[in-house]
C-alpha cells in the first residue's frame, strides 16, 4: 500500500475555467496527507501554470474536467499512474452527421469571441454547463476577473483543441486505473462522445451522476472520487 505522502494529484480545469474550482479537492487531499497541484490556462487574471510531479510521488493521478485532459502536457500523462475523467471526452465533435451541430456551435463561438463578445458568451456557456442546476452554484472563475487579451487568445486556441480532438491525449495511461464520471444531463459533451470515450477505455470504472449537468456540481463528488483513488489506484 502506498504511503499518504507518496500520493500526488494534479487537477486540470476545462474551457473557460480556472484552478480555483479545485479548492475543495485540494483540501480533502491535504486531509489525507496527499499532495495536490493544478494546471492553469490563464484565461482571466491568474497566470498560466504547468504542474509537475514531485520526485517523491509514486501514485500519480490526474483529475481532469471536460477539455482538461487535452490541456495537459504529454510528459505529465506519461508519468501518471491513473486518471479521473470528469464529464470529459476523447473526441469532442462526433464524426458524421451527429457532429455537425457542434461544428456550427464552435464556429459561432469563435466568431463571437473575435467580435469582442467574450463576457456574454462565457455567461451563456457556463449557464448551459451548469444546467439543470443554477450557474450561481459555480465556483468563481475567469469571467469574474475579466478576460485578458492573452486569455482571449487561449480561449480561441482551446476552442480549436475542442474541434480537433480525436482521441485520448498523447501519453495517456490507458493501462492504469481510470474512472470516468459522466453527467446524465450533460448539455456540452454529446452522448456519442461519451459513448466513444467508454469504448476507448473498456476497463475503466464508469459513474453516471443523475440530475447533474456538465459542471458536475455535486459537493459529495470530490470525497467519493478520492475514496475511489485510495481503493483502486494502489
Amino acid at each position: 500500500m502506498s504511503s499518504p505522502s507518496s500520493t500526488h494529484l494534479i487537477g486540470m480545469h476545462g474551457w473557460a475555467g480556472d484552478q480555483r474550482s479545485w479548492m475543495p479537492w485540494a483540501e480533502l487531499a491535504q486531509q489525507r496527507g496527499w499532495g495536490f497541484s493544478c494546471g492553469e490556462r490563464g484565461y482571466g487574471g491568474l497566470e498560466p501554470q504547468d504542474p509537475h510531479w514531485p520526485a517523491s510521488s509514486q501514485r500519480r493521478i490526474v483529475i481532469a474536467h471536460s477539455l482538461g485532459p487535452h490541456l495537459m502536457a504529454e510528459a505529465i500523462w506519461q508519468q501518471a499512474t491513473g486518471a479521473v475523467l470528469l464529464a470529459s471526452f476523447g473526441r469532442f465533435v462526433p464524426s458524421g452527421r451527429a457532429g455537425r451541430p457542434l461544428q456550427m456551435a464552435l464556429r459561432s463561438m469563435r466568431q463571437r469571441l473575435e467580435a469582442g463578445e467574450a463576457a456574454p458568451l462565457l455567461r451563456e456557456f457556463l449557464a448551459r454547463a451548469a444546467e439543470p442546476q443554477s450557474a450561481d452554484l459555480l465556483p468563481s472563475g475567469p469571467l469574474e476577473q475579466g478576460i485578458s487579451a492573452k486569455g482571449l487568445e487561449r480561449l480561441l486556441a482551446d476552442l480549436q483543441r475542442l474541434e480537433v480532438s480525436r482521441g485520448l491525449p498523447p501519453g495517456f495511461p490507458a493501462q492504469g486505473p481510470v474512472l470516468i464520471v459522466e453527467a446524465a444531463q450533460d448539455q456540452i459533451v454529446a452522448p456519442e462522445s461519451r459513448a466513444a470515450l467508454r469504448a476507448e477505455l473498456p476497463a475503466a470504472s464508469v459513474w453516471t451522476r443523475e440530475g447533474l449537468g456538465h459542471s458536475l456540481l455535486d459537493p459529495s463528488l470530490p470525497k467519493d472520487v478520492l475514496s475511489w483513488i485510495d481503493a483502486a489506484c494502489d
